[in-house]
């Protein structure tokens, strides 16, 4: 494990060396879900990099601090903070139209905000629309935001989408995706993590020919994150912040991976995700749902 991350870093270091890393401050990131945990993580790496980079969070006040930590902490004055509840496709709406007002280009957009398992006897909740409130976090809003901000990445290519998953997967019962009947939140937190592998596969097919790259990633087991702390299903952390925003950050920056799209990592490797994944009328399904619910 310590060799892999320190031939990560070396592979960082050598990027950072290179004379096209000098355009680094004019590549813009967009990082959800970045007030604390691996997005936070990852925007630091970025902020480090002096790329501009867009935070997002569901908080202000949390927002802000974090926005003005990594300023101090990087010296970085081209941070800006975003402000949506991803339970709401209206904030993601509105954010979105924020960014597009601000921004000409975006080069490397991270889905990373999520909901996680908080109780054994969880109630079911929903989003301001009626959805299934993990569905809704988890996957609904990135797949919005991520149209939204399609001209945006296409502007930018060669750019780069990163859906933030799970090796946590369960196949979707389309004649409940809602989850109405015999709920629990693990089952909910696992369908939305697949629904994101299996949109990385059609969108990286959409998008064919256009410069933008759609990956999805597991980046590390079991992180010592506010969403592990606070689930009963897991003792203790397994793994580290740091190492799952490296495989991010590769996902993110490697040229190994230029062109490298529609798949499906286990922190740098690629896996294999649930076989539902591969199912194109399962696909099919879902796209045609994710459509109609987001109204495209």
């Amino acid at each position: 494990m310590r060799h892999n991350r320190d031939k990560f870093q070396n592979e960082c270091d050598t990027l950072t060396n290179m004379q096209d890393m000098k355009a680094f401050s004019n590549k813009i990131i967009l990082v959800t879900g970045a007030t604390d945990g691996l997005g936070k993580e990852v925007a630091s790496y970025f902020a480090e990099q002096q790329a501009t980079v867009l935070l997002h969070g569901r908080n202000m006040d949390k927002g802000e601090a974090a926005r003005l930590e990594l300023m101090e902490k990087t010296g970085n004055q081209n941070l800006r903070y975003f402000n949506a509840d991803f339970a709401s496709l209206s904030d993601v709406r509105e954010m979105a139209d924020q960014i597009l007002a601000d921004h000409q280009q975006i080069d490397v957009l991270i889905n990373n905000a999520g909901i996680g398992v908080r109780t054994l006897e969880a109630k079911r909740e929903v989003s301001s629309e009626g959805h299934e409130l993990r569905f809704a976090v988890n996957y609904l809003s990135h797949v919005l935001l991520t149209f939204r901000l399609l001209p945006l990445l296409k502007r930018a290519a060669p750019s780069r989408i990163i859906n933030v998953a799970s090796a946590g997967q369960q196949s979707i019962d389309f004649g409940d995706v809602m989850l109405e009947n015999d709920y629990d939140d693990w089952h909910a937190y696992q369908q939305s993590k697949l629904a994101q592998v299996m949109f990385t596969i059609d969108m990286a097919r959409e998008l064919k020919g256009s410069g933008v790259t759609v990956n999805c990633i597991h980046p590390a087991t079991l992180m010592n994150t506010k969403l592990v702390y606070d689930s009963p299903f897991f003792d203790i952390p397994a793994s580290t912040v740091e190492e799952g925003a490296k495989a991010v950050e590769y996902l993110a920056i490697s040229p190994a991976l230029e062109g490298v799209t529609g798949k499906y990592f286990d922190g740098k490797k690629v896996a294999e995700p649930n076989p539902q994944a591969h199912n194109r009328d399962a696909r099919r399904r879902l796209w045609e749902l994710s459509m109609k619910l987001i109204g495209l």
